[in-house]
């Protein structure tokens, strides 16, 4: 059991904890949150005692290895096999003993100790691992020099993983891997058999990967046993508890105040008003706790554009002659919201450049409304932001005829406030590098946005605040990530990339996230080295959407069916305020009162029938959704 005791710590005069205590059983897949910049990197090196506690204590079980992806990645000539090889160094110093042993007795025990460590098996594991994250049998005989950065870190990824270690400190691990690799990686996670720690805010690795949520908030843990989401309901009934608390100890407080103002100075009631004054200065605040508020996106909203937006007839894209993607047939409206599916160099950055205007078309014929306008947002730009100038300076370039007070405006209405409004970009967190991107991106109102991993820097709140602006937002989106929960709340069409083009994945996510995972190809072994299940029937079979005609008809429909209930609602809350008005009860005035009455009833039976014509109307669309 790892046991965290009333520890206290602090950077540069800022406390991260104050008398914080957790404990983790052994064996335990947990998930550690809170907001950014509250200190869960910190507790991870305190934990490996990179750093001195100021007080308390944290203890583990004696001989407990720890493990973590190293800041370094990889660059060596080694191989990628021979390099998560090499991580298992126990293995590896047996492996170079049992070659110049001698003694029968110290032979017959590394022998003995290789079996126990299943060594024999590790190269199939290790080509295992690589494989689930994204390496196929070609690339790993290749150096680690042969790779980029992200492609290394995916490597010490593995390393770690391979190594196994008895406790495994995992930071924000999907940031630099795909979707198929970040579902690769949730279900290795619920099957590795040592105790994990990983700060995630990946909602869906956090729902199915861990059991228990340890919660870093006002300097204190808090463990909750159950996934994410049940960590989140618990959470929200403390909140409300504590705000109901807040709220009554408040009401007694003026209450008291109160009676001390005015009654403080008159001899009869003095004493009465010190025992109260005495009252109020014992009474601790209980803090109205700040539910981390989701500080919403606010994209600008685009006129309206004649459906397609985008056409592409017979494309081919690439890079130097050499086409990437072919045989490209794709049509995009303004209200399309399009996740794009397939692992890591199959193209879907490639397609982004291509739709964003980045990379021109090879051959084929491609058409854009003539008025269109696109936003785009990928990694690499929050990277190339000005790092010496302040968000306000980025704005004043882009924008500059307008006021300083619409600069605020605008940055605000992406939550950077006004203290990190004039910081420069160097000195602001990932997260709100991310947010100038982002509103850098939507500045001129675009009718479609690609977003490229967005939400690689953004805190779980943040993430849903974005989840709310793109379901708000009136143009098309074109969405690549490897958050499954972001996906699944805003795209309704799947383009799977793959194959050298483009076609519609026809399934819905939970079918693709099953194929993956049981497809013998995605490289399912678990960290014993076992063989997972065959191909299910749902992953091999999706169920199958209808034409895409008929989807736009139903969407349609829905659409109308919307604005008709919101209207009769609007009629039904106006008759509501003119029943409530007293003057129509006069006796004198009881025709009036009468036809008021039957108005209300009429209107009250149309929002009926409206909304049940809604849900039949959601209905048919999820249908043929599929």
């Amino acid at each position: 059991m790892i046991r965290i005791d009333d520890i206290t710590y602090s950077v540069a005069g800022h406390r991260l904890f104050d008398g914080a205590s957790a404990s983790i059983p052994d064996g335990h897949k947990v998930g550690l949150v809170g907001r950014n910049g509250t200190g869960k990197t910190t507790l991870f090196r305190l934990i490996r005692g990179e750093l001195a506690l100021e007080g308390g204590a944290i203890s583990l079980p004696a001989r407990t290895r720890i493990g973590g992806v190293a800041q370094e990645a990889p660059s060596s000539e080694v191989s990628l096999l021979d390099t998560v090889l090499a991580a298992d160094t126990e293995r590896a110093d047996l492996l170079s003993e049992a070659e110049t042993a001698t003694d029968p007795t110290r032979i017959a025990d590394i022998q003995t100790r290789l079996t126990d460590i299943d060594a024999w098996s590790a190269e199939g594991r290790a080509a295992s691992i690589l494989k689930g994250l994204g390496f196929d049998e070609t690339e790993q005989a290749m150096p680690c020099s042969a790779f980029s950065g992200g492609w290394r870190m995916r490597v010490a990824l593995a390393a770690v993983l391979f190594s196994r270690p008895d406790l495994l400190l995992l930071d924000e691990p999907t940031n630099y891997l795909d979707l198929e690799g970040a579902l690769w990686l949730e279900s290795y996670l619920a099957r590795y058999p040592h105790t994990v720690i990983v700060i995630s805010h990946d909602r869906g690795l956090l729902n199915r990967a861990v059991g228990a949520i340890l919660h870093l908030e006002d300097r204190k843990l808090t463990f909750y046993q159950g996934a994410y989401d049940q960590f989140a309901r618990q959470r929200a009934e403390k909140l409300a508890q504590a705000e109901a608390m807040a709220k009554k100890q408040e009401m007694r407080r003026a209450h008291l105040q109160s009676y001390v103002d005015r009654f403080r100075y008159k001899a009869d009631k003095a004493r009465q008003a010190q025992s109260r004054l005495k009252a109020l200065s014992k009474m601790q605040p209980i803090a109205s706790p700040q539910e981390a508020a989701l500080r919403a996106f606010a994209f600008p909203a685009p006129e309206e554009l004649s459906p397609p937006i985008i056409r592409v007839e017979d494309g081919a894209v690439g890079y130097d002659g050499t086409p990437v993607l072919k045989r490209l047939d794709l049509r995009i409206d303004q209200d399309d919201r399009i996740a794009l599916l397939g692992r890591n160099g199959q193209g879907k950055s490639t397609l982004s450049k291509l739709l964003s205007d980045r990379l021109p078309l090879m051959e084929g014929k491609m058409v854009r409304a003539s008025k269109l306008r696109i936003g785009y947002f990928a990694q690499h730009q929050v990277d190339e932001l000005h790092l010496d100038e302040s968000p306000l300076d980025h704005l004043r370039r882009e924008r500059p005829h307008q006021r300083p007070g619409q600069h605020r405006s605008t940055l605000a209405g992406f939550g950077l406030r006004a203290e990190q409004a004039e910081t420069p970009v160097g000195q602001l967190s990932g997260g709100q590098k991310a947010r100038l991107s982002l509103l850098l991106a939507t500045l001129d109102a675009p009718h479609l946005l690609i977003l490229d991993e967005p939400t690689n820097h953004l805190d779980i709140e943040s993430r849903e605040a974005l989840v709310e602006a793109l379901t708000d937002y009136t143009g098309a989106v074109i969405l690549v990530s490897h958050d499954m929960h972001l996906l699944s709340m805003t795209a309704d069409r799947l383009w799977l990339v793959a194959k050298r083009t483009v076609t519609p994945y026809e399934g819905d996510l939970e079918s693709y996230r099953a194929m993956l995972l049981s497809a013998p190809e995605a490289g399912t072994t678990g960290p014993g080295g076992r063989k997972q299940g065959k191909t299910g029937k749902a992953a091999q079979q999706p169920p199958k959407r209808a034409p895409r005609e008929t989807i736009l008809a139903l969407r349609a429909e829905v659409r109308k069916c919307e604005a008709r209930v919101a209207k009769l609602t609007k009629m039904r809350d106006k008759l509501d305020e003119k029943l409530m008005d007293p003057a129509i009860y006069d006796p004198e005035r009881s025709g009036e009162m009468e036809i008021w009455q039957q108005k209300h009833a009429e209107v009250r039976e149309g929002l009926e029938r409206a909304e049940t014509l809604w849900l039949r109307a959601q209905e048919r669309l999820e249908a043929a959704e599929g």
